[in-house]
């Protein structure tokens, strides 16, 4: 296992007002070994939401920046004011639909504001960088097989291309540059928090709501599922101590096909509010699958285990009940959610209505 190598001191987060960005920085303040300063750079579109921090950060150690990364000057006005020694970037455009219905926006945000960061590390070769990515970069599998750090890339959506882009431009500015980088690619998160625009809190707040429960297909789109807060502890880790110049595969060791997922939602949300079953079973409806819908995702996440001791620590049925019993605790932040346009850009296409 490796020794620690870095001692950040003052981390920019950008992102972390979203899902997953929010859940890294409610654990850097969770972890009493971490004693540096928080920079939260976030541009607050629809799925940035500072509740998702409120009580959860020492303010004298915390500054928010609103803040869009394809600002290239406000970037650096950021790194710069607040002496930043690591970047962990969280900040993209993450909807596989949104990015088949408009495009731009993924390219603009995911490349070019990497670059932007990119650009701001190399006048500061003294900062480390850590990219978040995802599996989908890698395309497609079939029945057998996982996604390794050498599988080659094959993105299939404007997304996944977008993420594919931004990877590339991280390691070619550490083999170019010199440039301490580190970057992970993880498989689907679910928890509390997460803006219901993906699966799994869309079928939450759906099933709390009455309305269909839209599957693309058959149903048998198969994804690994990872907990939000076990990938939170995987970057943290590969922050401190992973090797300059590599990737880790950041995986959950959870293979479901969408329609298990909804079942099993079915099952959690039907015990916590104590309902029948089939209220909910008669929500389910089959809709015409997504372009492009890659079939399978499977992570091997055995170098990160290996080189840095990670595993994930929730199971499948905890985490999902711990979700569940989130959002039933958090109707205010339903609530918010619900009242914004977003929600009925779902409505009208992702549920295929």
């Amino acid at each position: 296992m490796s020794t620690d190598l870095r001692t950040p001191k003052s981390i920019l987060v950008t992102g972390g007002a979203g899902f997953i960005g929010s859940a890294f920085i409610r654990l850097l303040f969770r972890d009493k070994s971490f004693t540096g300063r928080v920079t939260n750079l976030d541009a607050l579109t629809y799925a940035g939401n500072l509740e998702n921090l409120a009580g959860h950060v020492d303010e004298s150690r915390y500054t928010f920046v609103k803040a869009d990364l394809r600002d290239m000057k406000a970037v650096e006005a950021a790194v710069e004011a607040h002496a930043i020694d690591c970047i962990v970037h969280f900040a993209a455009e993450s909807h596989v639909d949104r990015s088949i219905h408009g495009p731009r926006d993924f390219i603009e945000t995911n490349v070019l504001g990497t670059f932007n960061l990119l650009e701001a590390v190399r006048a500061r070769p003294a900062i480390h960088f850590h990219h978040v990515s995802t599996d989908e970069v890698y395309g497609s599998l079939g029945d057998t097989g996982l996604f390794t750090e050498s599988t080659p890339y094959d993105p299939r959506s404007p997304y996944s291309s977008s993420k594919a882009a931004s990877d590339h431009l991280v390691s070619a500015y550490h083999h170019t540059y010199g440039l301490s980088t580190t970057l992970s690619n993880c498989s689907n998160n679910y928890g509390p928090h997460h803006f219901p625009e993906k699966l799994i809190p869309l079928m939450i707040l759906n099933c709390f709501e009455g309305k269909p429960l839209p599957i693309y297909g058959d149903g048998g789109n198969v994804r690994d599922w990872l907990y939000v807060d076990d990938h939170a502890e995987a970057v943290w880790l590969v922050v401190r101590r992973g090797r300059s110049g590599q990737s880790y595969n950041v995986g959950g060791k959870c293979e479901k096909k969408n329609v298990e997922v909804v079942h099993a939602l079915i099952d959690t949300v039907a015990r916590l509010t104590q309902r029948p079953r089939a209220d909910f079973e008669k929500l389910i409806t089959y809709v015409k699958d997504r372009p492009g819908h890659d079939r399978r995702y499977a992570i091997d996440c055995s170098k990160i285990e290996r080189e840095l001791g990670w595993a994930p620590r929730h199971d499948f049925t905890r985490g999902l009940a711990d979700t569940v019993r989130w959002y039933l605790d958090n109707p205010k932040w339903i609530a918010n959610v619900k009242s914004g346009a977003y929600r009925t850009w779902l409505d009208q296409n992702y549920a295929g209505r």
